[in-house]
């Protein structure tokens, strides 16, 4: 990343019920990728949502290509379990410190 700015990326995943049974068996895989990201600083908060339907991901990127090339590394990609994934910049203005 050398000395590049990072932006803030907010990432969505959508799950299908029928990958659920098989989304539980890649969790452990998919808990400690997102823990590697955390402690190297470029996760910075993440979790599901609507009752685990999906999660929301918030990310320091170099830009939107190094955002997605991280998250293809996420186990629950790589096993085909995102039905659908979003991204989106983020340009934060209240709160930064809090991240």
């Amino acid at each position: 990343m050398g000395n590049a700015a990072l932006n803030t990326y907010a990432i969505s995943y959508t799950y299908s019920q029928d990958t659920a049974a098989d989304r539980d068996v890649v969790r452990p895989s998919h808990v400690e990728f997102l823990k590697d990201r955390f402690e190297a600083g470029r996760l910075l908060v993440s979790g599901p949502v609507d009752a685990g339907a999906g999660a929301l991901l918030i990310i320091s990127a170099t830009d939107e290509a190094d955002a997605l090339a991280m998250m293809d590394q996420d186990p629950f990609a790589q096993a085909g379990l995102i039905t659908e994934r979003g991204i989106r910049r983020w340009d934060i203005f209240f709160g930064k410190d809090k991240l």
